[in-house]
Order: structure tokens, then sequence, then C-alpha cells
């Protein structure tokens, strides 16, 4: 079995999707696609990264992406999209993706919506918990889509496509290396938010175990439909 792993940037990996595929035997290939161009084939199961750009650019390949993953999508792939992966996923679904009202970074509440509390995958995550996040875009609920997951910035945190394509707006994948990197890297959101390295990173690290959680459980979700 084989996990295809698009990535937009170096430093915005699978973190731990990894070893939860790992423990399952399934092999990840991973593509910096602006630098290595898409793969032939979404794998057995999809997995889009975040970046700092925006869905809304002209670059060839964001173009080339979405039209990628919106066949997956309709050939009914198991899809996770995490951040700017889910930005792509709604817009391959026809929704608009645009500003929000403040960057949301750093560990965030989120809740529960009716649907999400029946969820497979978040169902049994309690009605509101924490989450890591790091955009400044969200999106409208793509038409045939449900809702699972909402923030007071983002109302939409998380959609499911049918049973088995996850859009996430936040990082459940999170590890302390990529928490790191993306304070390095993306210093002058931190600026724009008034918020500080330290500050982000040691009120997201007691949050990571239960994010971690989620996470490997979304992937045993997937690949199970896979089976």
């Amino acid at each position: 079995m084989r996990a295809v792993c698009l990535q937009h940037v170096p430093f915005e990996g699978p973190g731990a999707f990894r070893a939860a595929l790992g423990e399952r035997g399934v092999a990840l290939e991973q593509y910096l696609v602006p630098q290595d161009g898409l793969p032939k084939d979404a794998g057995d199961l999809l997995i889009v990264m975040g970046g700092p750009m925006s869905v809304n650019d002209s670059d060839t390949w964001i173009t080339e992406e979405t039209a990628f993953i919106r066949s997956a999508l309709l050939a009914g792939k198991p899809v996770i999209g995490v951040c700017l992966g889910s930005q792509l996923m709604a817009k391959a679904l026809g929704a608009k993706v645009g500003p929000g009202s403040a960057l949301e970074i750093g560990m965030t509440p989120v809740c529960l919506t009716s649907a999400g509390k029946q969820d497979p995958v978040f169902g049994r995550a309690p009605d509101t918990f924490s989450v890591f996040e790091w955009h400044g875009e969200i999106f409208d609920l793509p038409q045939g889509c449900v809702a699972l997951v909402g923030s007071e910035v983002a109302p939409i945190q998380a959609f499911r496509y049918g049973d088995q394509a996850y859009g996430l707006l936040f990082h459940l994948e999170m590890e302390e290396g990529g928490i790191d990197s993306l304070c390095r890297e993306c210093a002058s959101d931190l600026s724009k938010a008034a918020l500080t390295a330290s500050h982000v990173k040691a009120t997201a690290m007691p949050h990571l175990h239960r994010s971690h959680v989620i996470a490997d459980r979304l992937i045993h979700h997937l690949l199970t439909a896979v089976d």
C-alpha cells in the first residue's frame, strides 16, 4: 500500500502521519510539488500538506495540483488535506478561499459541530479541544461536504467529503521540530500576530500528543476504508 504526500515547502512535511503510516506498513512517497512536479497517481492515500502560499496565487503548479486533487476526490480516493492542503481541497470542490478576519497561529480552541460529534474520526474528541494552527486564509464549506469542526475566526475548520476525504485547516500532525521550523521560516507571521516563538511552542507542546492520537485515528480510518 502507498501513501502519496504532496509538499509545498520542505519544512511542512507529514509529521506524525509518517509514524502512523509506518506502523501499518504503508510506504510513504513525498513530492515537493513546486520543484518536483506531481506524481503519476494519488496512491492508495493522498496527503496534501501546508505552505505559506495562497491557493489563489497564479503559479501554474497550483492550478495543476488543484486539478490533481479534484480528480482524486471525484474518484473516491482517501484524501487528507492539511492547512493549505485543505484550502486546495475546498477550491478543487468549488468553494471560495480567502483571508480570514485574523491570523490563527498556535493553539486555538475549536468546537465539534453536530455532524462532527457523529464522525468516526472526530466523534471521540471532546466537544471543544485545542489544535495547532498557522494560517491566514479560510474557506466556505464546499458543496456536498459536511462541516465537522469550527472556530470563531474560521467557521469551517474541518470538513469531510464523502466518507474518506478530510480537509483540516489545523495541524494534527505537527511535531516539535515542525513548530521550530515554522517559527523560523515564517517569523513575519509571528510579528503580525504579536506572538513569540517561545510562547507558541510552550503553549503547543502539552497538546501535541492528543493531536497525534487523532492523527493516528484518521490514518487508521482511511486505510481501513481502502481495505
